[in-house]
């Protein structure tokens, strides 16, 4: 994989943990940031030998403190569209790159860090994390997805109260309103990750990336239809050797030995 300005990525078996790495400004997304993450996660989605990717930020105070203000602030209209665009290109990529992703947030997840946040599969928060979208404050909006995403995973009252407050959230009421899946203690973050990720791994790469399929595509469809979708990839998990490896191992009664999508 290249080499990045602003983030450093750790293979650790199949997991690739991928650190936003601009801690001296809580780890900002500039336009070059968004860049590189969106050309990794490219390079990541083809990576046969990454089974699951962890996103977190460097330092202690920040998962993502939310966009670059200075850049920000120099926008016109039209650049700030051509941003936004970006940015939700950016957390479509996360969402639908068709490998688990976790948010390990390690300290605020504000603005954009929270929408990147949200377009991942799942979230981990340390008890010292901080989530909001607090875009009103500065006289604009989300940008990135937060109006939309954040609606579709804690309701649109919780959603709209958030965004039009423009509060912040504790990781513990985050974890109340399903915002994050689990709290732990700060020196735990990343290790939590891993063994989530490690969890997920045991089992059918196809089998993991057709059920996300099905959840996210059947979300944004009416009842009947997700079902029809479910079925479909259903009976498409029955022509992968993931599951002729499944059933014969679970038959055996030993572990299985999934090959590598």
């Amino acid at each position: 994989m290249e080499l990045f300005e602003n983030l450093s990525i750790e293979r650790r078996d199949q997991v690739a943990l991928v650190t936003i790495n601009r801690p001296k400004v809580l780890n900002a997304l500039n336009a070059l940031t968004i860049d590189e993450l969106a050309r990794c996660f490219t390079t990541l989605k083809t990576d046969a030998d990454v089974s699951v990717v962890i996103l977190t930020g460097a330092g202690e105070r920040a998962f993502v403190a939310g966009a670059d203000i200075r850049e920000l602030a120099q926008y016109t209209p039209e650049q700030a569209k051509a941003c936004a665009l970006k940015g939700q290109a950016l957390c479509d990529k996360i969402e639908k790159l068709g490998k688990p992703t976790i948010a390990a947030i390690n300290g605020l997840a504000l603005g954009g860090g929270c929408e990147i946040a949200l377009a991942c599969t799942l979230r981990i928060a340390s008890q010292t994390a901080r989530l909001g979208q607090p875009e009103v404050k500065l006289g604009i909006i989300p940008g990135y997805g937060g109006t939309q995403r954040l609606p579709r995973l804690v309701g649109r009252g919780r959603a709209l109260e958030l965004i039009l407050t423009g509060e912040q959230l504790s990781a513990e009421d985050a974890l109340r309103w399903g915002l994050v899946n689990r709290v732990v203690p700060p020196d735990q973050l990343i290790a939590a990750a891993l063994e989530l990720a490690a969890r997920i791994v045991a089992n059918s790469p196809r089998a993991v990336s057709l059920a996300m399929e099905a959840v996210n595509e059947g979300l944004d469809s009416p009842l009947a239809q997700g079902l029809f979708l479910e079925a479909s990839l259903f009976g498409l998990s029955f022509s992968t050797s993931d599951m002729q490896e499944g059933t014969k191992s679970f038959l055996e009664k030993r572990p299985a030995n999934f090959a590598k999508p």
